[in-house]
């Protein structure tokens, strides 16, 4: 039997020791670890990756304390613009929405444009009307309200500034959540979602919803969610760039992983980290910034909570 693994992450950024009290650090440790346990679960009693991404990342979008789902952030309009994306790395099928609202768990609807119609990507009133006609509940505003998040763009509302997650200096967090994943047999896949930036507007899109940018698998390489400045990502292609140099260039995964986050982006300024696992199961989680909240466990018995710099 192969080693199976999975890895998430919820969001990458100015994450400095010292700076969240013990109980919040330790609610965001908590979160992390249901999500992982959750997606292990299904890996462990032979469900797939696709299966183990989509609910791991379910489980983030669920919690208040990360920035997708329940916990986006406030646009412009004072309303919520979620993004998300699933690929499958047995068969390079994917799935994307992006600017969609009321939707609780944005992941879901992504996998059913994968897998419920002939098309990759979805935006919008369109993406809103498939899920009208898959009978998704749209959840009241109410749902999404979390007052810190509305304290954050009432900050900043108004004005021409963005925010990219709720620390309270700006610019200092990315909020994304992602996960990758390697089921028993070899499969690999990646899920990533968002709320996007506080206060953002014209429908601003990140990379998190793009395939080959914010998320991408593919058996023969890695499978990759990203975290980070999405225009950058979006220009740097991170997600299949980190692909291209394992199949290409015969790099391993941790090898390419590190030259695209702290080497190809930083060259054209862009901070940020990504999740990764090949279909032998080796993870890797680089970052260029001083954290990201992740996790990851392995069926050889290696099980990691983090989110400093070690």
């Amino acid at each position: 039997m192969k080693t199976f693994s999975i890895a998430i992450h919820g969001g990458a950024g100015t994450l400095v020791k010292g700076m969240m009290t013990p109980e919040l650090e330790a609610k965001y440790k908590d979160a992390l670890k249901d999500a992982l346990d959750a997606g292990y679960y299904l890996l462990e009693n032979g469900g797939t990756a696709v299966d183990a991404v989509e609910v791991a990342v379910k489980s983030l979008e669920d919690s208040h304390l990360f920035n997708a789902g329940k916990g986006s952030v406030f646009t412009a309009e004072e309303t919520h613009e979620m993004d998300a994306s699933i690929m499958d790395g047995k068969t390079l099928n994917a799935g994307a929405v992006s600017l969609i609202t009321g939707i609780k768990n944005p992941v879901s609807l992504a996998r059913d444009v994968m897998e419920k119609s002939e098309h990759v990507f979805l935006a919008g009133e369109g993406a809103m009307r498939f899920a009208e006609g898959l009978n998704y509940h749209i959840e009241d505003a109410n749902y999404f309200y979390d007052d810190f998040r509305h304290k954050q763009w009432l900050e900043i509302k108004d004005t021409d500034s963005f925010q990219l997650d709720h620390s309270t200096k700006k610019d200092s967090k990315f909020g994304t959540v992602g996960a990758v994943a390697c089921d028993q047999n070899g499969n690999i896949a990646a899920a990533t979602s968002t709320g996007g930036m506080t206060n953002k507007k014209w429908g601003r899109v990140g990379d998190s919803p793009m395939i080959g940018a914010g998320n991408y698998a593919n058996n023969k390489t890695c499978a990759i969610s990203c975290t980070g400045s999405g225009e950058f990502f979006i220009r740097g292609v991170v997600a299949y760039d980190v692909s291209c140099l394992m199949e290409h260039k015969n790099m391993s995964l941790k090898d390419a992983s590190n030259e695209v986050i702290n080497k190809r982006i930083l060259e054209i300024r862009g901070d940020g980290g990504l999740i990764a696992v090949d279909s032998q199961g080796n993870i890797a989680m680089p970052f260029n910034t001083e954290g990201m909240y992740r996790a990851s466990k392995s069926s050889i018995g290696i099980e990691t909570v983090s989110i400093y710099k070690n």
